[in-house]
């Protein structure tokens, strides 16, 4: 773009956010840590889903210090349904360390932010620009999707190599005077606007400064890479009652779902039949003899990169 239309993109950009731009809790404030929890929870989670928990999580965790001197357990449990554990694990542990080596504040440059678990580009330019006007641009994937449209550009929007040439596009974009609420526009204008399948071209603010747009090609992007299969597994799980009793254990705090609490079970090795696994899991995990009582039920469930199917067994102790 020349630099008029530079301009021109980001004065149409702004007028348009500034009119139509949603009213969401966490717009209310540029206090770092709130904006933070915002960016970490609306990580691979819709708004709508993430409004009554950002708001409880605040209100039981209303600063740094709070969530810091918190149990991982009473945050996992304000985080329950909310899925990305991982995520509130991070974010404990990031809070701990605010307290402990930065003077109990969320640092103000990225990369001492960056040091913080959990803190990618993404949070981290987002929070710096947005808490602390810093030139930062924030890419995500409203935002290369815009990008992509704008420039009409060949790269595929989930290859990782394509991340760097986005961010680019995206600092070459971003308004010097306000990035904070250029980021933000950007941000919102993929999510009402340039949307994925239907974009709303017809209302769109700088659509005369879109290359697809101008060359009728919006349906060609973003381009994608095409993706792998989603990998199987096959797990059982075994519910063993005591009297009024049923045993659950607690997963290590690493990996997936880490610190969260199941029924004992695992995977199903090559030749085992399920009850087989489950007997030889149950043994494995918590030491204890047990039979198949009977089956229970069949359960899908699709993670990001996995799929699961799972066999669930009522099972009863050897005496």
């Amino acid at each position: 773009m020349k630099p008029e239309d530079l301009n021109l993109f980001r004065k149409q950009l702004i007028k348009w956010y500034t009119a139509n731009h949603r009213h969401l809790p966490w717009r209310e404030t540029h206090a770092p840590y709130p904006v933070w929890v915002s960016k970490v929870m609306l990580q691979q989670t819709q708004v709508n889903t993430v409004i009554p928990y950002y708001l409880k999580f605040l209100d039981i965790f209303p600063d740094l210090n709070a969530l810091a001197q918190a149990d991982l357990q009473s945050v996992l449990k304000i985080w329950e349904g909310l899925g990305y554990y991982s995520r509130a694990r991070n974010l404990h542990r990031a809070a701990q360390k605010c307290m402990a080596e930065f003077d109990g504040r969320v640092p103000d440059n990225l990369k001492s932010f960056k040091q913080l678990p959990g803190v990618g580009d993404y949070i981290g330019s987002a929070v710096q620009s947005i808490a602390f006007n810093h030139l930062h641009a924030v890419v995500d994937g409203n935002v290369k999707r815009v990008l992509a449209r704008l420039f009409m550009e060949g790269r595929p929007v989930n290859q990782s190599s394509s991340y760097k040439h986005f961010k680019i596009r995206a600092e070459d974009l971003l308004d010097r005077d306000i990035p904070g609420i250029f980021n933000q526009a950007m941000m919102e204008l993929g999510a009402l606007i340039c949307k994925p399948k239907t974009p709303a071209c017809a209302i769109c603010s700088v659509q005369s400064l879109c290359m697809a747009f101008a060359a009728e090609k919006t349906w060609r992007y973003p381009k994608r890479q095409k993706s792998r299969p989603v990998p199987e597994k096959s797990v059982v799980v075994g519910i063993i009652y005591k009297k009024d009793q049923v045993l659950i254990t607690r997963r290590k705090n690493e990996g997936l779902l880490g610190g969260l609490w199941e029924f004992p079970g695992g995977k199903i090795k090559k030749g085992e039949t399920a009850d087989q696994a489950c007997i030889r899991e149950i043994k494995e995990e918590v030491n204890l003899d047990v039979k198949i009582d009977s089956f229970l039920t069949h359960i899908k469930h699709v993670y990001t990169h996995f799929k699961i199917r799972m066999d669930v067994f009522w099972v009863v102790l050897n005496k």
